[in-house]
């Protein structure tokens, strides 16, 4: 029987107001800013999900969890703030671990949430529903991984989850979430004071002086320097800074392709056209927010020419410095704190580099484009590479707002040189990892955290891994135009079994698939073209109207290359079976 007391107790324990794990997760997203979640909903973070939705947190679901990862990955890249990957546990994880593998090299910074079994369960190897340590398998893929076992611990998990992912160089974590700790009950008022506001997740790091002149006094010294701008360039959205940076300098600059754009590829002073000339014979290079890795064929060997170079680094992670080569004037500094230091530095007399190196990287850059010219108005049928990429370049610079996704092989490697971009941050690809399957996910989240629309280039087998996500931008009513160069095959569709057996070859697809009939089937625009014009009319059709098409492009089968661009990293056999 209750005492008095006791009774009283537990009216005022009843009326007291609780949360618990559910809301103070969804809370302390709120409170950070994080309003959109990339998943995939399922055991045990379903109700999570609904939650999250009904509290104004915009939830959209995918078909798989990779794609899911890889809209979250590209959309901390477009935001600067962490994107949110939402998956269940064990096979749903190991979904999303691509990904954030992907989101840790490329430096774009992602928090993949993942549901787990039970401590205690995992650590006594018990058999559990999906039973997995999840966190000792991510950590070694992404910048660092977190538990949170406790309610009243969720915003200083989360909190440290942000500050892992976007400080110093971005990147992926990884919070593991157990299913009990979402049902936690706690004090309302309690559960709200432990959630924190993240202040000031990413400061800014000045760069010292005498790093600031020791990087300028190289550069004057130079006859044919040239500025290389990476991807970093273009995610630390300093754009005033660099663009005054380039321009105030004279230096000829070369684009990696997610930092075209951040100066328009039209500038004078681009190189993209003028690239084996200017990374062989260049005296001095500077590299912004790029990494001399296997894109920049580790700054040596014969991309890079006889001539000896010097390299200045800005980059915020010193230990880059030295990585491949010597670099004999690292500046560590967040990007826009470098560009900003050099400027300044640079004064009001800075002279420009030698007339006779611009006149040969203007003229290079020029003969190139005019070679290039008449292969990208060819109206052949079926189509080839050029013909359908010069058809696009056209419609990107009559619609320079549009986001262009893009990836393959041959389909990356040549719209990357032969597409111009006028924006930063419009053109998103594989980048640094130079993996295949971001294409839907990437449009979904583009079209999401921008609200342009968003133009996907893709190969057929790229498109492959990603495909069904089609659907998903059918259901959200997404404006992306979906183009898939359709060749028949992986690099081209016309190798043959050696045996004479009935299977195709390995790289060889069904021909004359009809990609465009998966758009219809889900309620979007499909359609078939052969030739550019009809590309042309099909692409403006879509993107004016900004309804989800798939546009099925006829590609010669025979038109591509093994491996694109880079097929020099494919072994060969050098064994002749007896």
């Amino acid at each position: 029987m209750l005492t008095t007391a006791n009774k009283v107790e537990t009216a005022a324990s009843e009326e007291r107001e609780l949360t618990d794990g559910f809301h103070l997760i969804i809370d302390a997203l709120k409170l950070n800013g994080l309003d959109t979640i990339y998943g995939v909903p399922g055991i045990p973070v379903t109700d999570f999900g609904r939650m999250a939705q009904a509290e104004g947190i915009r939830v959209l679901s995918f078909r798989h969890e990779q794609n899911a990862g890889y809209a979250a990955s590209i959309a901390g890249f477009l935001t600067k703030k962490p994107g949110i990957c939402l998956t269940v546990s064990a096979p749903g994880f190991l979904n999303g671990l691509t990904a954030l593998a992907h989101a840790t090299t490329n430096c774009f910074p992602m928090i993949l949430i993942s549901g787990s079994s039970e401590r205690e369960i995992v650590d006594l190897q018990q058999g559990d529903y999906e039973e997995m340590d999840q966190l000792a398998i991510a950590k070694p893929l992404c910048k660092a991984a977190f538990r949170v076992l406790h309610a009243q611990d969720i915003g200083i998990g989360l909190a440290r989850a942000i500050r892992a992912a976007v400080s110093g160089r971005p990147g992926g974590v990884y919070l593991d979430l157990p299913a009990k700790l979402f049902g936690q009950v706690m004090d309302a008022e309690a559960g709200k004071k432990s959630l924190v506001k993240v202040i000031d997740a990413a400061p800014a790091q000045i760069p010292s002086p005498d790093a600031v002149k020791r990087a300028l006094d190289v550069l004057k010294s130079a006859k044919k320097p040239l500025i290389i701008l990476g991807k970093g360039a273009a995610y630390a959205q300093a754009d005033d800074a660099i663009r005054s940076l380039v321009e105030k300098s004279g230096i000829p600059f070369l684009p990696m392709s997610m930092a075209k754009g951040l100066l328009p590829d039209t500038h004078p002073q681009c190189a993209g056209a003028a690239r084996s000339t200017v990374l062989k014979d260049s005296d001095v290079v500077m590299l912004i927010g790029a990494r001399l890795n296997w894109l920049l064929s580790h700054g040596k060997g014969k991309t890079w020419g006889d001539a000896p170079k010097k390299f200045i680094q800005i980059d915020i992670e010193p230990k880059e410095m030295d990585s491949n080569v010597e670099i004999v004037a690292p500046v560590v500094g967040d990007i826009g704190s470098c560009v900003t230091a050099l400027v300044q530095g640079m004064g009001g007399n800075w002279t420009t580099p030698p007339a006779d190196w611009i006149k040969t990287v203007q003229t290079k850059r020029d003969d190139n484009v005019a070679k290039m010219a008449p292969r990208l108005m060819n109206n052949n049928s079926p189509m080839d590479y050029h013909g359908a990429l010069g058809v696009l370049r056209t419609i990107i610079k009559e619609r320079p707002d549009a986001i262009l996704v893009n990836e393959g092989a041959n389909t990356l490697d040549l719209a990357r040189g032969i597409i111009d971009m006028y924006q930063p941050r419009k053109r998103i690809d594989v980048g640094t990892w130079g993996i295949m399957g971001i294409g839907m996910g990437y449009s979904i989240a583009a079209a999401v955290e921008t609200g342009k629309p968003v133009l996907a280039v893709e190969g057929d087998s790229a498109f492959g891994f990603s495909g069904m996500e089609v659907e998903t931008i059918c259901r959200y009513k997404l404006p992306v135009c979906v183009v898939i160069f359709n060749n028949d095959g992986i690099y081209r569709g016309t190798d043959v079994n050696p045996t004479g057996g009935p299977d195709v070859a390995p790289t060889v697809f069904v021909k004359g698939a009809r990609y465009d009939r998966m758009m219809e089937a889900f309620g979007g625009v499909g359609a078939n073209v052969t030739t550019p014009d009809e590309l042309k009319r099909a692409v403006n059709a879509a993107m004016d109207s900004g309804k989800p098409t798939l546009i099925n492009a006829v590609i010669d089968p025979a038109a591509g290359s093994e491996s694109g661009r880079i097929g020099n990293l494919n072994p060969q056999s050098v064994l002749k079976k007896k």
